[in-house]
């Protein structure tokens, strides 16, 4: 009988639903997962004439799967503290690239890195955002691997101003030195120390003599005097002379070949407050500074929200290794599910527009956290309660048929027939 074609319409649609029920139980722990819906259609018309008033006599064909709708709605965050896990709050996804060299996308944070230092997925795919030049994202540009392994390093930076917080004691007899030291960095990363001896050579007056040792500069004997002068306070223990700071402390010659150097000695803070002083308490030194580093290797890194890879280096330096992008679509129902939680444009989707993160729509990322399936268990047995309830009414459908089926054959089998 044609009628049986109707209620196994039924079956195979409430299979194909249960089968997307089912694939979203098994994802349920699947990081970045976002479950789907499916969505019942009709099938065409049978004719079969018209009634007394002119309508039309329409019996239907069944029914199918006619789409399926995808909940791209936010799962909840898992804070996980691994520094290569990333979440997304808000649209947009991660775009990666598989071994074939194209392009997918994904939501699934769960990135590691591979042997040669690069952001992969935990399916081996590399993750392409901006690089960093010296530290410096340029957003836009085009996309590549980001790189961060242990192989990362901060160049060395010359010291170009120095500062120390000292007290001389305004006791002191004249004549009486104080020493102090502090240490400096040339353009090859090469630490020197600079020696800062102060005389009193009156009441509130000092001299001082910058020195640095002999070797440094490729002699012997006595340290090399690079710079030299004198030092007035007034009666409440200020510096007066020199006022704000000594430029051109110039050091030439270095023996390991670096460039020469010229330091300004800051001897004001940010206030215009004294770092020299001189009251009747010891004669001390309580802090240093100066803007020069040694060059250093890549310790650890982590994600800010703007998606900002900042690399902490050994020499403490922070800098940015790179940035990641955020791809958004004018219909994300129309992308091409993949597998291994990717997915690929299509023409309904329509082509990505990639672009940092909180930016041109697109959402925010948390560094050392996942964003969990969005699958709720719940409404999907509660679907699945429905959908069964479905096939079981078109196999008890299908049971009927057959029982009339039989009941016919048996009618027209009996005697006398």
């Amino acid at each position: 009988m044609s009628s049986f074609s109707i209620p196994l319409s039924g079956l195979d649609a409430s299979s194909n639903a249960l089968n997307i029920i089912s694939n979203d139980l098994a994802n349920l722990n699947t990081v970045g997962f976002k479950n789907q819906d499916a969505n019942f259609q009709d099938l065409f018309y049978q004719n079969l004439g018209s009634d007394g008033a002119g309508d039309l006599i329409q019996v239907g064909a069944g029914a199918q799967v006619g789409s399926t709708t995808t909940n791209f709605s936010n799962g909840s965050l898992e804070n996980t503290g691994v520094n290569t896990d990333v979440a997304i709050t808000g649209s947009g996804f991660f775009v990666v690239q598989p071994a074939d060299g194209g392009v997918q996308y994904t939501r699934a944070g769960d990135f590691t890195l591979n042997s040669a230092g690069q952001l992969v997925t935990s399916s081996g795919q590399l993750v392409l955002g901006y690089p960093a030049v010296n530290g410096v994202v340029t957003p836009g540009a085009t996309l590549s691997p980001l790189q961060m392994g242990q192989g990362e390093v901060s160049p060395p930076s010359a010291t170009t101003t120095m500062q120390q917080q000292t007290n001389l004691n305004a006791s002191a007899a004249p004549g009486t030195t104080y020493s102090t030291t502090l240490e400096v960095y040339d353009s090859l990363g090469t630490p020197h120390v600079l020696t800062f001896n102060y005389t009193m050579t009156s009441p509130d007056n000092w001299s001082y003599q910058i020195t640095l040792p002999a070797a440094d500069t490729g002699g012997t004997g006595a340290p090399t005097v690079v710079a030299s002068g004198n030092l007035v306070f007034n009666s409440n223990g200020n510096l007066t002379s020199p006022a704000g700071s000594i430029a051109g402390i110039n050091i030439t010659g270095l023996a390991d070949g670096a460039a020469n150097m010229s330091i300004t000695w800051n001897l004001t803070d940010a206030n215009g407050n004294s770092l020299l002083t001189q009251d009747s308490g010891a004669s001390s030194t309580s802090s240093t500074d100066q803007n020069g580093f040694a060059s250093g290797t890549l310790q650890t890194f982590n994600i800010d929200s703007n998606g900002t890879i900042e690399g902490e280096f050994s020499n403490g330096q922070t800098q940015a290794l790179g940035q990641l992008a955020l791809a958004n679509f004018s219909n994300n129902q129309g992308l091409q599910l993949v597998g291994q939680n990717s997915y690929e444009a299509t023409l309904a989707s329509g082509a990505a527009v990639v672009g940092a993160p909180n930016s041109g729509g697109r959402g925010s990322l948390t560094g050392g956290a996942l964003e969990l399936s969005n699958v709720d268990i719940s409404t999907e047995f509660t679907d699945m309660i429905v959908v069964e309830r479905a096939f079981e009414a078109n196999a008890r459908v299908i049971t009927t048929l057959d029982s009339v089926g039989s009941q016919t054959i048996n009618l027209q089998a009996s005697p006398g027939n």
